[in-house]
Parts: C-alpha cells; structure tokens; sequence
C-alpha cells in the first residue's frame, strides 16, 4: 500500500509539467492578451508594445514558459495582472471560502445522496423510486447558475430566510485566524459571526451540491440493484441472516465501491461549479479568482488556479483508490 501511494505521488509530478506546458501555451494562443485587457480604452499599439516589454510578455514563448518553471520550481509563481499581489497570496485569501462552500455541498450530496439512493433500489418500481428518478433528472438538467439565482430570488429576497450573497454580513465583527469563517467563529467563541456565516453558507452550498447529489442517487441505487441479484446476497438471504446485516454488510458495502468513484469524480468538477455559485452568491472565493483572471487576460493568476484543481483532483482521487481499500478488504490482496 505504501509503494501504490508513493508511486501515485510521483505520477503528480509529470501530470503538472505535462498540464503547465499545455495550459501554458493555450493561454497565449488566446486572442487579445494581458495588456489589452489592463489598459482597456486607452490602449494603443505603441502603449500594448510597451507594457508587454515590461511584464516579459514580448519573449518568445518557449523562454516565457522556462523562466516560469523555474521560478515556480522555488513556490513564485508570479504576481497577479490585476492586483499586483503575489498569486501565492491572493490563493491564500480566497482558498478558505471556496473549501468551505466546497466541502459542504460534498457533504450534502453525499449524506443525502446515498441513503436516496438506496432506497431508491430498495422500493423500486414504487412511487418514492418514481419520484427520486424524476427528482435526479430535474437536478441535472437545472444549470447552477439558473438554481443559485432562483434560490436567491425565493428564500433571500422573497421570504427574507436567508442572506442574499456574501459569505458574512457587513455589520458582523468577526475576527479572522485562518480564513474559514465558521471554524474562526467557534475558535474566538464568536458564535454569532459563526451563526451568520452557516446562513449565509446554506444557499449557495444546495445549488452547488444539486448536480453531484443527483449523480450519487443515481449511481448508489444502480449499483445496490445490481448488488441485490448477486449470488451472495441470495446465499446471505438463503441463511436467514437478518435483513439489517443482509443490507448493511452485504449490500450497501459491495455497492460502495463505483459510488466512492463518483464522490472522487464529482470533487473534481465543484471548483467548474463553484465559479458560477460564487459568482452567483458573490462568495469571494477562487471561483471569483478564475472569473475576473479569464476576463482581465491574467496568466499567473490561471496558470496558478489551474495547477491547484489539478493538484487537488489527483490527491482526491487518490483517496478513492485507498478507500477502496477500506470498503473491500479484497483490492488490498491485489
């Protein structure tokens, strides 16, 4: 188990190079460009020239991309175009809110998602069964960003339950320690800026979590009614196990495996969610970062953001592949 971690820690190393290079050159293929975009009505040829000369843009690109390497060889990976912040820093600043919305639509989808699924499976053909399949099909279907501005428009603006956007309210006197705004509020004993940040977190982690809940129903009741014509589940059936052990030890466990794949898969695609949430919500978060870094042309701030959610998704995906060490004691023989 040990060698299969250290080997796929390794595989990150060419998986970044291999995905810098190409993002690298794919950013610069771009039309317009970093100046253009900085300078905005007041850009001229004469004024785009010079400013390309002094943030290095004018080099051919392959010098471009070996004086990148080698600086984010030592963690410098650039100031932003924009604010003029190192990237390192602005990532800093803006991790936190997106872990936060992150994490908690993932909880949500996977606390709801499996026992849905399951008994889903367990009453099939039945009217619950009808209606999660309608209920999954709708959460796919509905794009987020249409889901978060209805959200917003029915429970913030309408019935006043929850905030609007934002991640705390402006009159909240909050003291910040490591950036994640409940955990901050329960370390300073400030219960109200932690009360305030979960109502403002509820919104926009549901339109997050809507699409990977409805993957998961669909994936966990597929795999459990395959489970359930399995040898061994009549075998366990034929014993006259009771049906508790029968559906926890055999059948729900067996059907974890292809559902612990799509919470692995799912993690990845949040950061592509999150861009439109947090844009929705004005979460602050690296969503906002990619937003205004396609719009201003900001190459460090991309090429940063980038390299992250590749980073973050491998290491996810890592953590499936030794969970399925857990759920089956059976991959650990192989």
């Amino acid at each position: 188990m040990l060698r299969f971690v250290v080997r796929r820690l390794l595989q990150v190393i060419p998986t970044l190079l291999i995905l810098s290079l190409l993002l690298f050159a794919w950013l610069r293929s771009l039309p317009g460009g970093p100046a253009g975009a900085l300078l905005g009505d007041k850009a001229t040829p004469e004024s785009i020239a010079a400013l390309n000369r002094t943030l290095g843009l004018d080099q051919p690109i392959p010098i471009q991309y070996l004086q990148y390497l080698g600086r984010a060889v030592t963690g410098d990976f650039g100031a932003s175009l924009v604010s003029g912040d190192p990237v390192l820093t602005e990532l800093g600043r803006a991790l936190p809110a997106t872990v936060e919305l992150s994490v908690t639509a993932l909880l949500l989808a996977v606390l709801a998602g499996i026992p849905l699924g399951y008994l889903a499976a367990r009453y099939r053909g039945r009217p619950w069964d009808n209606v999660t399949i309608l209920g999954t099909l709708v959460g796919v279907a509905v794009p987020v960003f249409f889901l978060g501005y209805v959200l917003k428009q029915v429970f913030a603006v309408e019935l006043g339950w929850f905030p609007p956007s934002g991640r705390q309210a402006v009159g909240i006197d909050a003291t910040d320690v490591t950036g994640f705004a409940i955990l901050d509020g329960v370390l300073t004993r400030e219960f109200d800026a932690s009360w305030d940040a979960i109502m403002h977190l509820v919104l926009p982690a549901v339109a997050l979590a809507t699409i990977p809940l409805a993957v998961i129903v669909r994936i966990t009741r597929a795999s459990v009614l395959d489970v359930l014509e399995s040898d061994f589940v009549r075998t366990a059936n034929a014993k006259g196990l009771a049906p508790g052990t029968v559906r926890g030890r055999h059948v729900l466990r067996n059907a974890l495996l292809p559902v612990s794949t799509t919470i692995g898969l799912q993690t990845g695609l949040l950061l592509a969610g999150a861009v439109l949430t947090e844009t929705v919500f004005n979460w602050g978060g690296i969503g906002t970062l990619i937003a205004e870094g396609i719009e201003r042309r900001d190459y460090p701030r991309l090429q940063a953001v980038v390299l992250l959610g590749a980073l973050v998704y491998v290491l996810v995906n890592l953590l499936v592949d030794l969970s399925y060490a857990i759920i089956d004691p059976r991959v650990r023989l192989r």
